[in-house]
């Protein structure tokens, strides 16, 4: 017979125990932001109906992007959850950001620095994104073709920029296209044409440097044959 003593299959290990108390804290935070944030929903539902939802979201989320500190970050996460196309419950998104379109899409894990723009963007999980980088939608906001006519009014069409999972976007980027799933695109680049997955790009426009993976290696984002 063994002397050892077995551990009950219900005993709950220590860092599991922790990992439980910290989410229920998160989920417990994320409540108390959701009814701090009520007002500025209220107001984004009145403002939706008399200007539009695009239009609404450019304001709410100036009122709410001058909040400091984790406060900030709860408050907008909260706010962002309910009104955009999909915004994770685990995203974070920086003071200063702004948005302009309703249909952004936020994945889980995403970063977003500080004093941020962006339009219409699907961030895709793990996505990092630094300060100051503006994401519009799309290269084609505004049509110029006509010389007698002021920019203004010459329309402009809009498209989804897709920022693949795991991917960091540096400092001041303005990324017009896709870029691929863990892709790194340097600091002040502009990306005005699609980027592959797993490369290092840089450059105004931004051009593919070198790939990040070195021979032999195997794509993390590849998961073979169909």
């Amino acid at each position: 017979m063994s002397n050892e003593i077995s551990t009950p299959a219900t005993t709950m290990a220590p860092d599991a125990k922790a990992s439980g108390i910290k989410d229920l804290l998160k989920l417990l935070l994320h409540g108390i932001a959701t009814v701090v944030v009520l007002p500025w929903l209220v107001s984004y539902w009145i403002s939706s109906a008399l200007l539009g939802r695009n239009r609404a979201i450019e304001g709410a989320s100036q009122a709410l992007a001058i909040l400091p500190g984790m406060t900030g970050i709860y408050l907008r996460r909260a706010f962002l959850t309910r009104v955009l196309a999909r915004c994770d419950r685990s995203a974070e998104i920086g003071f200063g950001t702004l948005f302009s379109q309703v249909g952004a899409i936020i994945e889980a894990n995403v970063y977003i620095g500080p004093r941020c723009h962006l339009g219409l963007v699907h961030l895709e999980k793990d996505v990092l994104i630094a300060a100051g980088v503006h994401i519009p939608s799309g290269g084609k906001t505004h049509a110029f073709d006509d010389p007698t006519i002021p920019i203004k009014d010459q329309g402009g069409e809009r498209r989804m920029v897709r920022i693949g999972a795991g991917a960091w976007i540096g400092s001041a980027a303005i990324v017009l296209a896709d870029v691929g799933a863990g892709t790194i695109v340097g600091a002040g680049s502009v990306v005005t044409n699609p980027l592959p997955e797993m490369v290092i790009a840089a450059g105004v426009p931004a051009r593919v440097l070198r790939p990040r993976l070195t021979q032999g290696m195997e794509n993390p984002h590849d998961e073979g044959p169909s």
